[in-house]
């Protein structure tokens, strides 16, 4: 008789879930469920009403919490006034540094000691923390994350986020912190890179980084998608406001077409190589300009995780005192920056490149009227193949930056493994060639100045 009084308790509950509240009934059931993720939206579908009798026994035989979305994590809380689910991206990295000269002498004739490192760091931990409150339209992603490397920094730990709502395919509008949409990489599709959470030394020199702002995204066309932010500076971590000026000049954009459509479908949406073996050709472009006025107390410390410093193509930092001479030395810069993109996927095989142009100029500070403009332009080019379909890739890439103060470039190749077939679980194993990297700090393998041979081996989770 007890068994027999549960089990109708049960069928009572499921009985009052399936028959909605008002406020649940203003959301018809199947509604697709969009949430921002650094800028990209994954689609989710919502519960539909069940019939609490027939399924009764899957219920009692399912005694686990949540189901899984691939890039939402397990479903954590599923109500008529939002949901929330939990989101985790790690990894372990080890990183061997031995074989780069041990000094470099930059584009002024300085000679600078290089630290070369051997160790193996539980390089990045982040939760993410994600769903819809009160309207399906209204998202909120909020996330904390830390780097090991970088124990003891400003921005070791970073509590951030943002919300959004969604008013239609071609208008979400939101509002926080993610990364400005100046080159293809921080368009929001980390972490499906070829190599784990490292970029080319191109567009880690020339891209921008995370800040505070407000932002659109939509569709033009179904083919046809728009990014637009307006920000406090290129990169916030790492800087309070009170170090922040008060223009909110920082802007950034990307225009991004696909021609044959399918570029976006699978787990990696559009990040890099093609693990989903795309049986139709699918192509991208992609158009992005950005500008900001920078002062040199809005700039993150040089060692700051994620930091984006403006710095001449021999890794100087543009606000460096005496730099162009006794008694001159920079405190405001304008940055502006474009960049063009294009690749294809096709049956397991991907080739994707990227071209950058930087220009600095209107130059403030002491004795900065003699300082010309300077441009500097670069690029990259990856591709991939599937050696063995859906678990092995093979993969090489080659930037370069061209400027008055040095022409640096680096080279890699690697292989990513996926034991499961899919993007949650990958080793990734990687040697680089570094001439004269312009840029580097403690959470990514290159290093500022090295030269030589970088190799490094990382096991990375993302669900």
């Amino acid at each position: 008789m007890r068994l027999i009084q549960e089990l109708q308790e049960r069928v009572s509950k499921l009985e009052a879930r399936a028959c909605p509240t008002p406020e649940a009934q203003a959301s018809p059931a199947g509604v697709v469920s969009e949430t921002m993720v650094d800028g990209v939206t994954v689609r989710e579908p919502q519960s539909k009403p069940v019939d609490p009798a027939k399924n009764l026994v899957q219920a009692e035989e399912k005694k686990g919490w949540g189901r899984y979305t691939p890039n939402l994590g397990f479903k954590l809380a599923d109500t008529e006034h939002g949901d929330l689910s939990l989101s985790i991206y790690t990894y372990a990295r080890y990183l061997n540094q031995l074989a780069l000269d041990s000094t470099y002498t930059d584009a002024f004739g300085n000679v600078k000691n290089i630290q070369r490192r051997q160790d193996v760091q539980i390089q990045k931990l982040q939760f993410k923390f994600l769903g819809w409150m009160v309207d399906p339209r209204f998202r909120y992603f909020l996330y904390a994350w830390t780097s090991n490397a970088t124990q003891g920094q400003g921005a070791q730990v970073v509590l951030a986020g943002n919300v959004s709502f969604k008013f239609s395919d071609h208008f979400t509008f939101a509002g926080g912190i993610r990364s400005l949409p100046g080159t293809r990489s921080v368009e929001g599709n980390f972490p499906f890179w070829l190599g784990v959470d490292s970029r080319m030394i191109a567009d880690e020199f020339m891209r921008p980084s995370y800040t505070s702002g407000i932002w659109a995204t939509g569709d033009i066309t179904d083919r046809l998608k728009y990014q637009v932010m307006v920000g406090n500076n290129m990169s916030t971590l790492g800087v309070s406001a009170s170090r922040l000026d008060n223009g909110l000049n920082t802007f950034s954009s990307a225009l991004v077409w696909f021609p044959t459509g399918k570029f976006e479908e699978g787990f990696s949406g559009q990040g890099w190589g093609d693990l989903e073996n795309h049986q139709e050709l699918a192509t991208r472009f992609g158009l992005h300009f950005s500008r900001s006025d920078e002062n040199r107390e809005s700039q993150p410390g040089s060692d700051t995780f994620e930091n984006t410093q403006i710095r001449l193509t021999d890794g100087t930092i543009i606000f460096t005192p005496d730099l162009f001479g006794p008694d001159v030395t920079v405190s405001d810069v304008r940055w502006r920056m474009a960049s063009f993109d294009g690749g294809f996927k096709y049956r397991g095989f991907s080739v994707e490149g990227d071209y950058f142009l930087r220009w600095l100029g209107k130059f403030r500070g002491t004795n900065t009227s003699g300082i010309p403009d300077i441009f500097d332009h670069g690029f990259q080019l990856q591709g991939s193949a599937m050696v063995v379909p859906r678990t092995l890739q093979a993969y090489l890439g080659h930037s370069r930056v061209f400027g008055d103060y040095g022409d640096p470039w680096d080279f890699r190749f690697g292989a990513n493994w996926f034991p499961f077939g899919n993007h949650v679980i990958r080793w990734n194993t990687e040697a680089l060639y570094l001439y004269k990297s312009p840029v580097g700090y403690s959470s990514v393998p290159f290093v500022l100045g090295g030269k030589g041979w970088v190799f490094h081996s990382t096991l990375e989770m993302a669900f």
